[in-house]
């Protein structure tokens, strides 16, 4: 048996102890909804009337009478993002496999689920943050008719796993199966466009051409193939055994994962109290949350789950922090190269390995808790190994035992970095995260004057008009989410990228986001307390000396402390307040930007 790193251990615990009372708290409220009778025989006769009157008489007969399952599903489907666009269909699969298999499906509900790809650098990213609480909420009010006996949750990119992850949560008594749909195929590689938006920043070429890259990138149905949010979703889900083993990266048109959506349905019935007996709940525990951590360092994810995880660990009555990241970051080896990582997609990633080898490698290191609880029977060992189809049937196989590519995948024993691809950042500008796995080893430390803005678009005219064409530390402030939502900031990167290209230290520090796709600039990001709650980014004046030091985990302003400390915050100017709170109904959003908690606190608005 596999001795457990120490750290690991300790972390756990330390979770553990922390999260004694909230944890039993949330299970005495799972475990007293797990105690009544089902839906159909509780409720009232109108109700199941209401409840089922859609349904062909032989479902009312099956889900009545021969008191068989029902499935809820709530699903993500839209056809403007093309890692949706496959759920149009699987609805119909579902119910068709679940009478199979004497069950039946009900499509419970629909969330909502925006394309931060869209609206990168718009109003509308001011919404991006909020709607994973949105769909969360929309996620419950599915499930509220309560008639479920099992739950398929179907969703993929950014906000919305974390979503319906939080509200699936929220109905900790049911058993629940996440069902992913699959990368597009590869395209125009990440690289390549990346270079485009960079001469493009630069005037170097026009809008057609690079419309023409983007379009050559971003090309079919599919999750987009860059390693940000959406695609480290689905490693975290992998790690935390809430997919069928292997379901992340298979294709939305091959075979497999057809049959993988019918193994979800099987497997989520296969939960239900009689059976396996396994709500969501239960599952979800304190070596899941630690599990996904790992496997998000691991990989060099998307900075993103440092606010989504401490959600989604407080829906289950688990309490963790940035600190927890950061130890565990301390000896989880970095074994993926991944772009925005690496120069390699996650199609070539899939095919390298994928994530059972990194689960595989992880566990074989004392890395994760191997004895977790998952959706497959079996447990987390059968997230180790590939899923093949043979015979019109999904079997698990073991993988190679060497990487596929060891440019993109290495052994736990010989990995591209022994720590993780995250780093807390900590001084007297407040607490802040960094994701160093993309950022050259050079670049771990940047000191240099601070430049300030209060928008994107300000910086971008200082950018056009060669103000930043020195050493510069870019303060981008009043981002953080009572200030506007807390948007990704991703269209900083070509112009940042572009300075650095020529050779000046260049960093951003922020208390707004990157996107998963945070690359090779150095970024302070998620900057806590922010500005506008009074953190002490509003102290920052132009021409402050400021030092970034990944190595060190420092973030601070370099000015005598006597005159810091009498220092007064700098105010948001009106008009900057104004243009953030009306427009693209960002006034319907108004409460939630009053409540939201910190960023480290998970940004939750329903606490």
């Amino acid at each position: 048996m596999t001795t457990l790193n120490n750290v690991l251990v300790q972390v756990t615990q330390r979770i553990r102890d922390r999260s004694a009372a909230t944890r039993q708290a949330y299970l005495k409220q799972v475990d007293a909804l797990r105690q009544r009778p089902r839906g159909a025989d509780r409720m009232g006769c109108a109700n199941v009337a209401h409840a089922f009157a859609a349904l062909p008489g032989q479902d009312k007969l099956r889900i009545v009478a021969e008191k068989a399952p029902n499935i809820g599903i709530v699903t993500a489907y839209n056809d403007m993002l093309s890692a949706h666009q496959p759920y149009e269909s699987y609805p119909a699969q579902i119910r068709a496999t679940a009478h199979r298999l004497g069950a039946t499906a009900q499509v419970a509900g629909g969330v909502p689920a925006m394309c931060d790809g869209v609206t990168q650098g718009y109003a509308g990213m001011e919404l991006s943050l909020f709607s994973r609480d949105t769909i969360a909420m929309g996620t419950a009010i599915a499930l509220s008719h309560d008639v479920f006996d099992v739950a398929l949750l179907l969703g993929i990119c950014d906000k919305i796993v974390p979503g319906l992850l939080i509200g699936a949560l929220h109905f900790g008594h049911l058993p629940c199966v996440f069902v992913p749909a699959g990368p597009m195929g590869s395209g125009l590689s990440n690289s390549d466009k990346a270079k485009v938006r960079e001469q493009a920043a630069q005037g170097l070429v026009g809008r057609s051409e690079l419309l023409q890259a983007e379009q050559a990138a971003y090309h079919s149905a599919g999750t987009c193939t860059f390693y940000g949010t959406a695609n480290s979703n689905q490693m975290l889900l992998e790690a935390m055994g809430l997919h069928v083993p292997g379901a992340a990266f298979i294709h939305p048109h091959a075979p497999l994962r057809e049959a993988l959506t019918d193994e979800a349905v099987a497997t989520a019935l296969s939960l239900r109290p009689g059976q396996r007996d396994l709500p969501i709940g239960h599952l979800v525990d304190e070596r899941s949350i630690v599990n996904a951590m790992v496997a998000l360092l691991a990989t060099g994810g998307s900075t993103n789950h440092l606010i989504h995880w401490v959600a989604v660990a407080r829906a289950a009555g688990i309490l963790i922090d940035w600190n927890d990241f950061s130890e565990l970051s301390s000896v989880v080896p970095l074994l993926a190269r991944v772009y925005p990582n690496g120069a390699a997609d996650v199609n070539q990633f899939q095919a390298a390995g994928g994530p059972a080898y990194v689960l595989r490698e992880l566990m074989g290191a004392g890395l994760m808790h191997a004895d977790a609880a998952a959706v497959a029977e079996g447990g987390m060992a059968r997230y180790a190994q590939q899923p093949q189809l043979a015979d019109d049937r999904v079997q698990w196989q073991p993988l190679p035992a060497e990487s596929g590519d060891s440019s993109v995948l290495r052994p736990a024993a010989q990995p591209f970095s022994p720590t993780g691809g995250l780093a807390l950042l900590q001084g007297n500008l407040g607490r802040a995260v960094i994701k160093v796995s993309a950022v050259p080893e050079d670049r771990h430390v940047v000191e240099a004057p601070a430049r300030v803005f209060e928008s994107q678009d300000e910086l971008h005219a200082a950018f056009k008009a060669g103000e930043l064409d020195r050493d510069v530390v870019v303060v981008v402030r009043f981002q953080g989410p009572h200030a506007n939502g807390m948007p990704e900031l991703h269209k900083l990167t070509p112009p940042l990228a572009v300075l650095q290209g020529k050779g000046f230290r260049v960093a951003l520090v922020t208390d707004g986001r990157m996107s998963g796709a945070s690359g090779k600039v150095p970024a302070a990001i998620h900057v806590s307390p922010e500005a506008l709650a009074g953190g002490p980014l509003g102290k920052v004046r132009d021409g402050d000396l400021i030092r970034l030091d990944a190595t060190a985990g420092t973030l601070s302003a370099l000015v005598p402390a006597a005159e810091w400390e009498g220092r007064q915050p700098a105010a948001r100017s009106e008009a900057m307040a104004q243009e953030h709170a009306h427009g693209l109904g960002r006034e319907l959003f108004a409460g939630l930007r009053r409540n939201v908690n910190s960023a480290e606190e998970g940004a939750c608005t329903w606490l």
